[in-house]
């Protein structure tokens, strides 16, 4: 949604509108029923805990007030008959949204809890199943008959898995805050996104401080994206306009701004009176950036880092901010040129892309047998299986889909002989040009592009984590959603991580005595620095405590939201983004 930028006598206008329409709104709930002035001082904090409600739910609505302001603004209806006007159309917009008490902002506690039992259903599921398949495969041999009572033991752990989580689901639909929900996250999108363009389009070019990121890392696609997020996120942090300098890019030799927009309309070129190699100094105009994984010093903004004053609202409303965070910079850097838009749009028509589906990331040259295990088609669509399986106790599916991404072009017409019941969509010409010797060229680039994109655009993400792309994917799908997309995935190996990232922490919240060498002692807010979740209702880590290093129950631990000092861009003003903390 486009915002409003307002003087400083516009804002204070704006602020007396919406108290004074928070009155009205009080009035008509009867929040002010006539009570005496000492009524209300004995019952203060009561009555203010519930106006500070009903505000916060009217800012939560503020994006559809907004076309309101912005027509009363424009025609200049600043008068008495012109605030009694926008006051009729604020009660009125309210009324047509069936706004109530219940679409007031949730807790933080109740938010996180909510995902918490979420996740705790997952990890029950993953130990169970584990378990139980253990003892399959131990009594094969000596009962063969008890086979058929285990098979039957897993399919109904399948069902009851589903159905907790479609409760859970439902349970989020129908508490009140799904509008509160749908706006803050659209409202936060729209903060960062109109600072970002702040950020990169300084009115002076020519003096304006500089971070130059140089897109010549020696990787893939899905890495050299992130090495130019980290660029940005070091540029965000430092309030530097961020120059990348993309000539001679390995997958393009024309440069980035030949296939995404140019990250700036007023400054791309790295021109300044004085120039440094990080971290230089304040004063200094230029500054040129390293990798992340050359960085010295290290500061604290980067990854897993979220700024100090959006934490509040991300954590309220997102599982893992850190990954929305990054896929803000993504949406902002990957802007398709017409040429590549149109090559996407064509590509969605031409495989027949439609949802419902799944997107699976097949990767298998490069990386196997260094970075990441062989993992076969069949483990990859249990996955499938078990969401479809899911989605359909909610509602119809007329067709499983499949969209397969991957760099080996046998693997689709794998799915496509031992899946008939699934309609499987991929291009092998796309998974034959992925191939090491030919993956730097243009119809390779294109390839990987339309690939990332449509992973991105699909209800849900089988993969690797260990592939950069399949976190790439992750990252942009959680734009793409006005809900918490977190649990849309499942990794046949890593959590998400990013590159270069420092520790990423977790807290202990219920203890935990080893049962065996392989497991560590936990003791209740000890933090552990997480190596890996091996899917089985146990993760793997360092207590920094006691420097164990060893297994424990993934449900023992939550994450630590790792948050930074960052700049808080405040001469960015814009109603449309206003949101109450409570």
């Amino acid at each position: 949604m486009r915002t409003i930028n307002l003087s400083s006598r516009m804002q204070l206008f704006i602020v007396v509108i919406i108290l004074w329409g928070a009155t009205v709104l009080l009035s008509l709930t009867n929040l002010n029923s006539g009570s005496n002035t000492k009524h209300l001082m004995e019952n203060d904090l009561k009555r203010l805990n519930r106006a500070i409600s009903y505000v916060n739910a009217l800012e939560s609505n503020n994006n559809h007030i907004e076309n309101l302001l912005r027509e009363h603004i424009e025609d200049g209806l600043f008068d008495e008959n012109g605030k009694q006007e926008l006051a009729g159309k604020i009660e009125e917009k309210l009324k047509s949204l069936n706004w109530s008490k219940s679409n007031s902002i949730p807790s933080i506690k109740y938010q996180n809890l909510l995902r918490r039992i979420f996740s705790n259903v997952l990890e029950m599921y993953n130990f169970m199943s584990a378990e139980i398949n253990s003892i399959k495969n131990r009594d094969k041999l000596n009962s063969p008959d008890a086979i058929s009572s285990i098979d039957e033991a897993m399919k109904l752990l399948k069902e009851h898995k589903g159905s907790l989580l479609m409760d859970i689901d439902e349970l989020q639909e129908v508490d009140g805050h799904s509008m509160w929900r749908k706006d803050e996250f659209r409202n936060l999108s729209n903060l960062v996104q109109h600072r970002l363009q702040y950020l990169q389009n300084p009115k002076d070019c020519a003096n304006a401080r500089k971070i130059v990121c140089r897109l010549n890392k020696g990787c893939g696609y899905g890495c050299q994206l992130h090495h130019v997020v980290y660029c940005f996120i070091m540029a965000y942090a430092t309030e530097r306009t961020l120059i990348l300098k993309s000539k001679g890019w390995r997958y393009h030799k024309a440069g980035w701004e030949d296939i995404f927009m140019p990250i700036s309309e007023t400054c791309l070129d790295a021109d300044g009176k004085t120039h440094a190699n990080w971290p230089g100094k304040p004063s200094t105009q230029v500054i040129t950036l390293p990798i992340i994984d050359s960085l010295h010093p290290r500061p604290e903004h980067l990854p897993l880092a979220i700024p100090a004053d959006l934490a509040p609202r991300l954590t309220r409303i997102h599982g893992d901010p850190f990954v929305w965070w990054v896929g803000q910079f993504l949406r902002y850097l990957l802007r398709p040129q017409p040429s590549t838009q149109i090559m996407l749009d064509k590509g969605i028509k031409n495989l027949g892309f439609r949802n419902p589906i799944v997107g699976v990331h097949i990767r298998r040259t490069d990386k196997v047998g260094t970075e990441a295990a062989f993992h076969n088609l069949k483990e990859y669509m249990a996955a499938v299986d078990e969401y479809y399986d899911q989605l359909e106790m909610r509602q119809p599916v007329d067709k499983r889909r499949v969209y397969i991404a991957s760099d080996d072009y046998k693997v689709i017409d794998e799915a496509k002989s031992s899946y008939p019941h699934y309609e499987i969509i991929g291009d092998p010409n796309v998974a034959r040009m992925a191939a090491v010797s030919s993956r730097y060229t243009d119809f390779s680039l294109n390839g990987i592009i339309m690939d990332t994109h449509l992973l991105s655009l699909s209800d849900y993400l089988v993969c690797t984590f260990s592939s950069q792309v399949c976190r790439v994917a992750y990252e942009i799908m959680q734009t793409l959603h006005l809900e918490d997309a977190t649990q849309r995935f499942k990794s046949l190996d890593d959590i998400y991580y990013y590159g270069g990232q420092n520790a990423h922490n977790r807290r202990a919240v219920i203890p935990h005595s080893p049962r065996n060498s392989r497991e560590i002692t936990i003791q209740k807010n000890d933090l552990i620095s997480i190596a890996g979740n091996h899917w089985n209702g146990f993760s793997k880590g360092k207590n920094t405590r006691t420097n164990q290093m060893g297994l424990f129950p993934s449900f023992k631990v939550v994450d630590k939201v790792e948050v930074a000092e960052f700049p808080t861009y405040k001469t960015i003003t814009s109603f449309a983004i206003i949101s109450m903390k409570k």
